[in-house]
């Protein structure tokens, strides 16, 4: 059995359709569901379908390796980040290379980096008129939204979108490829 932690700061949309997706899988299971915010959704989902969560500190994330002894105890093998916005710290990348994905709502290299995540990319796509957006499911490294790109998809945008539009068709992408995609990369 293949163990994953999720990390998610917020609602866990994303963190969900891979719940969803990987239920009763023969080789797969969402281990663990991380999060920086005590208050977020996600934490609720995790309780709901009975999977373990930890609450991460700033500071412990980066001035100590300890969450890689919490990440041994469960067994973990892979990360997918799933709207969560901290800076994954070197130890835990090198810790796991290439075994880290993240997904990122625009068609990196465009509209990534520092500060561009959720409405702020969707309304820098649509300040620059973009014909076109979607997602950029990509390994990470010590760098915002510089690792290696593992799979990309596009979706038109129409003169009339505004970025909450922009936002409604990008997330589509999002359920539809990520949970998929992360199974396909455990399969190999």
């Amino acid at each position: 059995m293949k163990n994953i932690a999720i990390f998610a700061s917020g609602t866990g949309s994303n963190a969900t359709k891979i719940v969803e997706h990987l239920e009763g899988h023969p080789s797969i299971k969402v281990a663990l569901i991380v999060s920086n915010k005590s208050t977020a959704p996600v934490l609720q989902m995790a309780a709901t379908n009975n999977i373990a969560t930890l609450l991460l500190k700033r500071q412990e994330f980066y001035d100590t390796e300890n969450l890689l002894k919490d990440f041994a105890a469960y067994k973990i093998d892979f990360i997918a980040l799933a709207g969560f916005l901290w800076l994954i710290p070197p130890y835990l990348v090198q810790a796991f290379p290439n075994k880290i994905v993240n997904i990122h709502p625009a068609l990196l290299p465009k509209y990534g980096g520092k500060g561009m995540y959720g409405m702020n990319v969707h309304k820098a796509v649509h300040a620059n008129k973009e014909k076109e957006s979607g997602i950029t499911i990509h390994f990470v490294n010590e760098h915002y939204d510089e690792g290696n790109s593992i799979f990309q998809a596009s979706c038109p945008i129409d003169l009339q979108d505004d970025p909450s539009t922009i936002q409604k068709k990008v997330l589509v992408l999002e359920h539809q490829y990520f949970p998929t995609i992360i199974e396909s990369l455990l399969l190999i």
